[in-house]
């Protein structure tokens, strides 16, 4: 056996090894060259074969009789671009005329076949332009996150999406989200994650969890304010509603609306302002709603109608004042009472883990994205994490959010607490905690001098 064989061998034993323990390593050192060279031998054979060519125009067929020439064949679409990423590829195309981004798009599950990858999806980026991103190995399975996301203001990366791309939980695009799921879905390392994202940025995070507190209060030293029971929670949100009455008059004394102020110059909401002026923007995380539609008594129903009044009102008037709404829970339907569903309505954004039944899926998609509610419902109960994630526009894509303990979230809050910012609005609210140990205190103790 030569030693070009006894090479073959290893290299050939190495692919296979880090294939099956390993994708992603096994796609940066060899998927992704074969990848990229199976696309471009088989592309125009795969377009033909899923049907998205064109025949020849007019003047291509005279031409061919004028000059005696074979028939020129159907034409695929062109490829403006073919780049490879961290997951997959990243292919370009322009469409020929007669073409449609739809054709494109049903297509997707023969071109993954045909190009022997994970996973393809389809978007338009133009008018006759659209990009197909394909996965090369099964990217939820062990969610890596990647080293350098695009990080902004109030924009959070949260999750990994099934093509590869990163998820973002931005809230000046989609202020208020709502996110269901039942037990040991998930659905509480979405939010470490969330909280643990947001711990770093200039942002006054305020927490409602009335299941004592046992999922937010780890995470104090963070907060600005947390209620741990309806009463006090009730107090908390008509104190973030006089804020944002506050807020207003502020935006609104600096509007400066006259003939000579341009209109980028007028503002509108808090990041309209100059940045000495601008208010602290808040984030209302609520773990159970659940909790706070409940009740059992006549004191207990007047108690939960102002608390959803007080929610209708920050989904409705809360993101020109900075204040944004973050509501989990197990069910978010009309069996919670009246004003429910006009909450829900406010919630742009939603995200849905493991359900029970068809009908909490339906809740959280049923009038934005009926194509999500299946999805919704198959996903299995041995991947916790995975969650399907859509928006008012109809569109969705499955999500999973990488595995953040709670001692990783707590150590995180713990490091930016110096960023917690003091609202006067909020101060009773403030959670007590014991201030952190001194890195300067010894671990052992002295031993008592002697005489």
């Amino acid at each position: 056996m030569t030693e070009f064989t006894v090479a073959l061998l290893v290299v050939v034993a190495a692919a296979v090894i880090l294939r099956w323990r390993r994708p992603a390593w096994y796609w940066m050192t060899f998927g992704v060259t074969l990848a990229a060279m199976r696309v471009l031998v088989r592309y125009t054979s795969v377009m033909d074969a899923c049907g998205l060519t064109v025949p020849p125009s007019r003047w291509r067929l005279t031409l061919a009789r004028l000059t005696s020439r074979p028939v020129p064949e159907s034409r695929a679409p062109r490829i403006l671009r073919l780049r490879p990423t961290r997951t997959g590829l990243v292919l370009r195309l322009k469409l020929r005329p007669g073409q449609d981004a739809f054709d494109v798009s049903a297509a997707t599950d023969r071109l993954r076949h045909s190009f022997g990858m994970y996973g393809v999806t389809s978007r338009e980026i133009c008018s006759g332009v659209v990009e197909l991103r394909m996965t090369g190995y099964d990217v939820l399975a062990r969610v890596q996150m990647p080293a350098n996301t695009d990080r902004a203001p109030m924009r959070v990366p949260v999750a990994l999406r099934e093509d590869g791309s990163v998820h973002y939980r931005d809230y000046r695009t989609v202020p208020h989200g709502l996110t269901v799921g039942a037990t040991d879905s998930g659905k509480s390392v979405y939010q470490r994650t969330l909280v643990a994202g947001l711990a770093s940025q200039q942002v006054a995070l305020v927490g409602i969890d009335c299941k004592q507190g046992v999922e937010l209060f780890p995470f104090a030293r963070r907060f600005t304010a947390l209620a741990d029971n309806p009463d006090t929670a009730l107090e908390l949100l008509e104190a973030l509603v006089s804020r944002m009455e506050d807020v207003y008059q502020v935006i609104r004394a600096e509007q400066r609306i006259s003939a000579g102020v341009d209109d980028a110059e007028i503002a509108a909401d808090i990041w309209d302002l100059p940045a000495r002026l601008r208010p602290v923007p808040v984030v209302v995380l609520v773990d159970e709603v659940a909790e706070l539609a409940l009740f059992a008594s006549k004191e207990e129903e007047k108690r939960r109608d102002r608390i959803i009044t007080a929610l209708v009102r920050l989904a409705q008037l809360g993101r020109a004042a900075g204040i944004y709404l973050e509501i989990c829970g197990q069910r978010f339907g009309s069996e919670l009472g009246k004003g429910i569903t006009m909450l829900r309505a406010q919630l742009t954004g939603r995200t849905a883990h493991r359900v029970n039944d068809e009908t909490s899926a339906n809740m959280a998609f049923g009038d934005t994205a009926p194509d999500a509610v299946l999805a919704a419902v198959q996903i299995p109960s041995e991947t916790p994490g995975i969650a399907v994630a859509g928006d008012s526009s109809g569109g969705w894509a499955r999500i999973r959010a990488p595995h953040t303990s709670m001692r990783q979230a707590v150590n995180i809050c713990n490091k930016h607490a110096e960023r917690t910012p003091e609202l006067p609005e909020l101060a009773p609210f403030r959670p007590a905690v014991a201030p952190l140990p001194s890195a300067r205190v010894s671990l052992s103790k002295a031993a008592p001098a002697t005489a």
